[in-house]
């Protein structure tokens, strides 16, 4: 099934019920009174993050969810019966946004996690309501006020807990095949990988982590060029990024430093969290410098052109080299952010 990963839909809550203007006529009780009911809340609508669904797909074919009206009171003092919320199901990992203001109302990172998007019409009163002392039969009630409607957004960001970042044909393909039981396309020229993909590496029976796969990206993407710029997003809720570097680039006149560069700029352009967040350089393809280039030096002169600080790994995602140590080291670093963050104050 192709990713979807936007979908926009209406959302409209059910309306207050209307007060009754009602009153008590009963034999032999010639003055019984006001006896008008309250009307019944109308219902809301709750998005709720629910793990049976993982796109947003479903949208494309419902896309407006109404609540229930609220009943009308009636005599005797009878309340309205509330109308019925409605739970719209979504996959962990959706941000919500009002389509009109381009306000955001939240997000849905957990399964269980509901968020209420608008909220039923109150309740109109019953004449009961509006007796008194110097009033003793009024002829008022209320109407119930209306619901809110709105337009959302839906936006489904992958969560994963590493993302692979790159130019086209870097081996980001290549590498979650190799470490996990995802089986993206791979091909031997750009632009492979059109949609996001998701892969569970397991480094043993009770140790695994999920990492993502994102189209390439590539010169000018944060302005839109390309397929980067749809799927930037989805690294945003990863803890570590790893970018990866075509150490030797068929048929292309860009070396590695410079696309390694290029990759960076589009990066800080997007978001300054996103450039924050731990990067790590992994040099792919190294089985291309075998009986051609001393490895180390060459990898150590990239290395240093890029003036990079953070961990560095080489790689060869197509023939498994390296790739085990870098998993096992993936997860320790995971493992540590999970620790720091269970220890650090509230």
């Amino acid at each position: 099934m192709k990713f979807v990963d936007e979908a926009e839909i209406r959302v409209e809550a059910g309306d207050g019920g209307n007060g009754c203007i009602g009153f008590r006529r009963e034999k032999y009780i010639p003055k019984g009174g006001p006896d008008g009911g309250d009307g019944g809340d109308g219902g809301s609508v709750f998005l709720l993050a629910t793990d049976n669904i993982n796109t947003l797909v479903d949208f494309r074919f419902h896309s407006v969810h109404r609540a229930q009206r609220g009943q009308n009171g009636m005599g005797r003092q009878c309340t309205g019966r509330k109308g019925d919320d409605i739970y719209v199901s979504v996959p962990p990992g959706t941000s919500v946004y009002d389509k009109k203001t381009a306000e955001k109302l939240g997000d849905l990172t957990r399964v269980g996690e509901k968020l209420l998007v608008v909220q039923g019409g109150f309740h109109g009163l019953g004449n009961t309501r509006f007796k008194s002392s110097i009033n003793r039969a009024p002829q008022q009630a209320s109407t119930g006020s209306k619901g809110e409607q709105r337009i959302l957004q839906l936006e489904l960001t992958l969560i994963a807990d590493v993302g692979l970042l790159g130019m086209p044909n870097a081996g980001k393909s290549s590498l979650i095949r190799a470490v996990s039981s995802a089986k993206p396309r791979v091909a031997d020229y750009p632009f492979t990988t059109l949609v996001p993909n998701l892969g569970v590496v397991s480094v043993d029976d009770q140790r695994s982590f999920v990492i993502a796969d994102i189209p390439g990206v590539i010169e000018g993407a944060a302005e839109g060029a390309g397929l980067g710029l749809q799927f930037l997003k989805h690294l945003a809720r990863t803890r570590l990024l790893m970018h990866l570097v075509d150490v030797k680039p068929y048929e292309s006149m860009e070396s590695p430093v410079e696309a390694a560069q290029k990759i960076i700029k589009e990066i800080e352009k997007w978001s300054d969290d996103l450039a924050n967040k731990p990067r790590w350089l992994i040099l792919n393809k190294i089985d291309r410098l075998q009986g051609e280039e001393d490895q180390q030096a060459y990898c150590q002169a990239i290395v240093d052109e890029l003036d990079w600080s953070g961990p560095v790994y080489q790689i060869s995602a197509l023939k498994s080299e390296g790739t085990r140590t870098l998993m096992f080291d993936i997860m320790a670093f995971l493992e540590q952010q999970v620790l720091e963050k269970e220890n650090e104050p509230e």
